[in-house]
């Protein structure tokens, strides 16, 4: 019997299972087919990088499996392993930033990375034969502090492109919508976490090796089903990635370009007409006045999921002209102003229809995602939902 327990948890079967789960994704992977676009080759090519490194896992632990019958094997994977951790926290990371925004991190650089972190690695792991000798506790120390740099590194430069790319959404959207890429944020949580956990793996005793090694292809399951799963609906995220947000600058420059082009197609059919761009300005601003004035009437501001350019042009404008409109003559803009009617609508709701869930008023006034609502509504109103509910719409008394 104890033969039998420890044939199942030892450090050999879960390699195996580990190998054969990198393998099997890494096959996934390389199967799927992505639209070839201009807009989808930087997932493409995400997706063949991840597959890439399941592929370099799967190979390293071979390596670790053949060498089971030398002695203190649990020391030997234990490098393995943590030479498998900094190789893959450097492509993985790369994958996942190159989702957010290609060649944030460049070519060149990356494959300097890994490189470094292959040459470093192959004498980690040499230096296991060696006799105990003060350069190699310094090699392992050396080591592991250029991992942790390593990490550092990548969480600062994912930190960074994650904050741009919900700025992208949001400016495409004109929503708070950093739920449409909050998995590569999560995801990117747990593969850090994981792979820097190898250290105090390392440290414990014997035996305790296995556990992670078992963990690592859970991991590798749960990133792969995120991303696979993200397959399927990435032209959400391409469609505002591939939008470009305008400065004020450039706004203001394509506003006089459209505008000198309308006035310039005016000027050929009638000489006489003498339209300056400020006649023009408040001709189109009047003009979309009485279109949001409807758009509101009709309760537009409740639907979610709408571009800016869809609404621009429900609204028979320019998004730049919708923009410099709000910015100019409401003081503030479209998606505050939005807000703050989807807000009043929630207040209004809440007190007419007290049995309904606070997650069904929140989709009805136009929130597609709860935290958003409470968050907006606390800010706006300065109280929660329900306490706005439970005080009949006086939270001050």
């Amino acid at each position: 019997m104890s033969s039998l327990v420890g044939f199942v948890f030892n450090t050999e079967l879960s390699l195996i299972i580990t190998i054969v789960t990198s393998f099997v994704l890494s096959l996934i992977l390389l199967l799927i087919k992505v639209p070839n676009t201009d807009y989808s080759r930087k997932i493409s090519k995400a997706k063949n990088t991840m597959a890439v490194c399941f592929l370099v896992c799967t190979v390293l632990m071979i390596m670790t499996f053949r060498y089971s019958g030398i002695a203190n094997y649990d020391t030997f994977a234990s490098l393995m392993m943590f030479v498998v951790t900094a190789i893959s926290s450097a492509i993985l990371s790369y994958s996942l930033i190159n989702v957010l925004e290609d060649n944030f991190i460049d070519n060149d650089k990356f494959f300097l990375n890994v490189g470094l972190v292959a040459v470093l690695s192959f004498v980690v792991v040499s230096s296991f034969f060696w006799d105990p000798s003060w350069y190699r506790t310094m090699l392992l120390t050396s080591s592991v502090v250029l991992f942790l740099i390593q990490c550092t590194i990548h969480i600062l430069l994912f930190h960074k492109v994650y904050k741009k790319s919900v700025k992208k959404i949001e400016q495409y959207y004109d929503e708070d919508e950093d739920r449409r890429i909050r998995w590569i944020r999560f995801c990117y949580v747990i593969m850090m976490l994981t792979q820097v956990f190898i250290l105090v793996y390392m440290l414990l005793p014997r035996g305790f090796m296995k556990i992670y090694i078992l963990w690592y292809a859970v991991f590798l399951i749960y990133f792969s089903a995120n991303f696979i799963s993200f397959l399927g609906s990435h032209k959400i995220m391409l469609d505002a990635f591939a939008y470009k947000a305008l400065s004020g600058q450039d706004l203001m420059r394509r506003i006089d370009e459209n505008r000198r082009k309308k006035l310039a197609s005016r000027r050929k059919s009638d000489q006489n007409d003498e339209v300056s761009l400020p006649e023009y300005t408040a001709s189109e601003f009047a003009k979309l006045q009485k279109s949001i004035e409807r758009w509101v009437k009709d309760k537009k501001y409740k639907e979610y999921d709408r571009t800016r350019d869809e609404i621009a042009l429900e609204l028979h404008t320019s998004k730049e002209i919708l923009h410099l409109y709000f910015t100019t003559k409401i003081g503030v803009d479209f998606r505050t102003w939005r807000t703050n009617l989807r807000v009043e609508e929630a207040k209004r709701l809440l007190l007419e229809n007290k049995d309904a869930s606070i997650n069904i008023i929140a989709e009805a006034s136009g929130f597609s995602d709860k935290s958003n609502f409470h968050r907006q509504f606390v800010k706006i109103v300065g109280c929660s939902p329900k306490q706005w509910r439970e005080s009949d719409g006086k939270p001050d008394l």
